[in-house]
């Protein structure tokens, strides 16, 4: 890699020339002169080498026998690390793999040793008339590797890594060895071949496209850094509407805030964004061509406990362009990255992305996935609120999609999911935990096991247990919940409470620009439904930045609806048996007015007050 750096230096050289002849001023001259300065940076890397030799000073007939070892260390001054491979041979008289006599003629039937298969592993060397190396590194505690055989170094296909690093070479070193068997009939002399080290300096790390195959979509994961989860293809053709595949990615430190066209999206302009579940129009050339889509992931800006409020405000707003039309091609959403950013939950460490959304809140735009302990094993724990007080929950989770019953050595203050109207049900703290720790292996379908779904919630335990049979009051919100400290589940209610309805204020002040439904008037509890209101209602609010999914629910111990339909708690009662929620369809959208059963277990968003 070779870079120049080129500087324009211009020099002022003032001759002033002084004197007073009939009162004249004085006068300057000025000279320039350009001078190129430039330098080549040439990243260098080396390899030394303890001995020039292997040597097996006297192999014995009918016994076997090692070589003296040799260090080999590699320096080098670039960041990124290096690998070390060997390869035998050389172009000139050594075209083979194996060891051959010193007075070697050409002729097939001259002495050799053979070498041992390439990838081969022998503890010791059994066949008589054969060779093969064997290697340990400075970083590993191991004892020698096994013996096995190089590749040619004509073989472009195989090579044998010594090491590999991740950073600058320090003091990592391979001590290196080769072995010999003999027979006792096997011809005598000197017996000889050469072996190449070579290290390769790693160029820089950096995302690239990703192809796709032909009518599919495809998922990538777009991080050089470690992350879980994977994701499978999706069938597309030109023209028709698909509804996009939730993800099933997660990165330490990150929140995923939807899916972009682009690899490049900070950079490029011409980069689209997707929510995970949202319904696009696949582009001309996926037929052919395939379309890669790619996650996008935000970095914290700190905690959500402490750093929510000068985050929000440093938050652009989106905006909606709204023809009043289902079809997108009408309207469209003006938020870029500066409409997120994310944020760390102190009490389990998961990062969540959030934005600014159209109703001038921020709100997280991932699904609550607060978790009893690192290992999600049943315990009781307690957890700090958002009202600063310590409530005692008691998580129900199964290694499979059925809540079974808990057995009294798990916890014996623990009940199986119940599903009845009555406070001794009701009045339970349930979260269903195993749809982020079991993710579906092969996720095709939206019907899978997604990150991105998080976790289920009884009402109970989304209010932190002050939502109870008896709190009954229709439209009374709870003051204390599961959200962090500076947030809190968002409130619900039927059309008296719209002034106080955060998700009906999102749905129908903020995305649907003031837009009542259509049955406003003569329904208590108003929905927007059907083509083209319902329709268009769910794809904004599946559209990026708003990204609601449709994770389903927790009914009795099991999952329904995954893939197909999305609820989302309020803080409000309706009755003793129910409380709102926000029910998303394909084509209806209850903006906090829809209501469930209190036992049920839903998702949870949390949303903070705009500043």
């Amino acid at each position: 890699m070779d870079k120049s750096l080129r500087f324009l230096v211009s020099i002022i050289l003032l001759c002033l020339m002084f004197g007073i002849v009939g009162g004249a001023s004085t006068s300057a001259l000025t000279f320039s002169s350009d001078v190129d300065i430039s330098f080549t940076f040439n990243p260098t890397i080396s390899l030394s080498l303890s001995s020039s030799d292997l040597v097996i000073a006297n192999l014995a007939p009918g016994s076997a026998a090692d070589s003296n070892e040799i260090t080999v260390t590699v320096s080098t001054n670039t960041a990124y690390g290096y690998t070390l491979n060997a390869t035998v041979g050389q172009q000139t008289n050594y075209e083979t793999r194996n060891l051959i006599l010193d007075d070697y003629g050409g002729s097939s039937s001259d002495p050799i040793f053979t070498s041992l298969a390439y990838g081969a592993s022998e503890s010791t060397l059994a066949t008589d008339n054969t060779w093969g190396y064997a290697f340990k590194t400075s970083t590993s505690n191991a004892p020698w590797s096994s013996y096995s055989g190089l590749p040619l170094y004509s073989d472009s296909n195989n090579v044998t890594e010594l090491i590999d690093t991740d950073g600058a070479a320090a003091s990592d070193y391979v001590t290196f060895k080769i072995g010999a068997r003999a027979a006792s009939t096997q011809a005598g002399g000197e017996y000889k071949n050469v072996i190449n080290f070579i290290a390769v300096a790693k160029p820089e790390p950096h995302l690239e496209p990703v192809p796709c195959q032909g009518g599919y979509i495809c998922y990538n994961v777009n991080s050089l850094d470690p992350t879980e989860g994977t994701m499978g293809r999706q069938e597309a053709t030109d023209g028709n509407t698909v509804t996009l595949i939730a993800s099933n990615f997660s990165r330490d430190g990150y929140g995923f805030a939807g899916w972009s066209d682009a690899y490049d999206y900070e950079t490029n302009p011409n980069a689209h964004f997707y929510g995970p579940n949202e319904d696009i129009t696949i582009p001309s050339g996926t037929t052919a061509n395939g379309l890669a889509l790619y996650a996008v992931w935000i970095q914290s800006a700190g905690t959500m406990q402490a750093n929510t409020s000068s985050v929000c405000n440093s938050l652009t707003p989106a905006t909606y362009n709204d023809e009043g039309d289902q079809d997108e091609s009408t309207w469209s959403i003006t938020a870029n990255l500066s409409s997120i950013s994310a944020l760390t939950d102190t009490r389990d460490g998961q990062t969540y992305a959030i934005a600014k959304l159209t109703d001038g809140n921020c709100w997280m735009i991932e699904n609550l996935r607060l978790d009893n302990s690192a290992t999600l094993t049943i315990a009781n724990t307690n957890k700090p609120l958002n009202d600063g007080t310590n409530v005692t929950l008691k998580y129900s989770y199964s290694d499979t999609e059925t809540h079974n019953t808990l057995s009294a050595s798990q916890d014996p203050t623990a009940t199986a999911w119940c599903q009845s109207n009555s406070a001794s049900c009701d009045d339970q703290s349930m979260l269903f935990t195993g749809n982020t720790t079991n993710r579906a292996s092969n996720p095709t379908t939206n019907s899978g096991s997604m990150y991105s779904y998080g976790n289920y919630y009884n009402w109970y335990s989304a209010t932190a247990g002050r939502g109870t049979y008896s709190f009954s009051t229709n439209n009374n919100s709870v003051a204390g919940d599961l959200c962090p400290a500076g947030w809190h589940l968002p409130k619900g209610g039927n059309k008296s409470n719209e002034a106080n309805n955060e998700f009906w204020s999102l749905v129908v002040t903020g995305i649907n620009g003031g837009t009542n439904p259509a049955n406003y008037e003569s329904s208590t509890q108003p929905y927007y439904t059907g083509t083209p209101e319902g329709t268009e209602a769910s794809n904004k609010l599946r559209a990026y930045p708003n990204n609601f999914v449709y994770s389903g629910s927790v009914v009795g111990g099991s999952v329904s609806n995954r893939g197909s339909i999305g609820y989302f708690w309020s803080s409000t009662a309706l009755s003793s048996r129910n409380a709102y929620n926000l029910y998303l369809y394909s084509s209806d959208v209850y903006p906090g007015t829809g209501n469930v059963t209190k036992y049920t277990g839903r998702s949870v968003r949390c949303v903070a007050p705009g500043v």
